[in-house]
């Protein structure tokens, strides 16, 4: 593979998953392919970018919100919105059809504002109980999910926008080398600071969100990118409420 083809990927998923300007050249389904499996990267470096608020002296609390804070900058919050898009979405009850409906919305209703709140005192409460590490896991965590959701198995929920873009085009031998290589960077996180938890906490937070993503496969028919925010958040928490459980 050549090094403009992987360039290309990276690109598109450090302008997709996070805030930073870049310029993407080129998007077609291959790049994103290239994209979702280069996502644990670009968790990783958001994390270690969110994460420097920890390092101050003063309140871990006041760290915790601080960094979770320029994490939801870095990343435009948009998973935190997908997160809410799609908690309003399975929380109507409703068929496919009509939920896909809600969550293209605008708004939030009460299921999303719930949701949120909830996913972010978690959050803020187990970053308080760790440090840097563990937020580190939980970005690449979180993003590793994405990984899993763009396998060839599962379709997109509706014909247009990100999901049907990246649906599909991660092959299983690429998710599971990106999963090796994230086991092996975030053991050796929790080498530098002592600690067997990281890449516990990161299977923890994979999956949960696998969890979620069979849900939501179940009730939507697919993903959106809606579902994969969700993925997101869902990984991210579950990975840093492991590393506090286990601290």
């Amino acid at each position: 593979m050549r090094l403009a083809e992987l360039t290309h990927g990276l690109r598109f998923a450090i302008g997709t998953l996070s805030a930073v300007p870049v310029r993407v050249e080129r998007v077609d389904r291959e790049v994103a392919g290239r994209a979702m499996v280069a996502a644990p990267a670009v968790g990783l470096a958001l994390g270690a970018a969110a994460g420097l608020p920890l390092l101050l002296p003063g309140p871990p609390l006041l760290g915790a919100a601080l960094a979770l804070g320029l994490l939801a900058v870095l990343t435009r919050g948009l998973h935190l919105d997908g997160l809410a898009d799609l908690a309003d979405g399975l929380g109507s009850g409703k068929p496919a059809a009509a939920a896909l409906d809600i969550m293209k919305k605008s708004d939030i209703g009460p299921f999303g504002v719930m949701t949120l709140v909830i996913t972010l005192l978690v959050q803020a409460a187990a970053l308080t109980g760790t440090g840097y590490a563990a937020l580190v896991t939980a970005c690449v965590a979180g993003r590793l999910a994405l990984t899993w959701a763009c396998r060839a198995s599962v379709p997109a929920a509706r014909p247009g926008g990100l999901g049907a873009m990246v649906a599909g085009t991660v092959s299983d031998l690429a998710a599971w080398l990106t999963t090796l290589a994230a086991l092996v960077v975030t053991a050796g996180l929790g080498l530098a600071a002592g600690t067997w938890v990281p890449p516990f906490a990161l299977a923890a937070g994979l999956g949960a969100a696998l969890l979620l993503l069979r849900h939501a496969r179940r009730r939507l028919g697919g993903i959106t990118g809606d579902v994969l925010g969700a993925l997101v958040e869902t990984g991210t928490a579950t990975a840093l409420a492991v590393s506090a459980l286990a601290a």
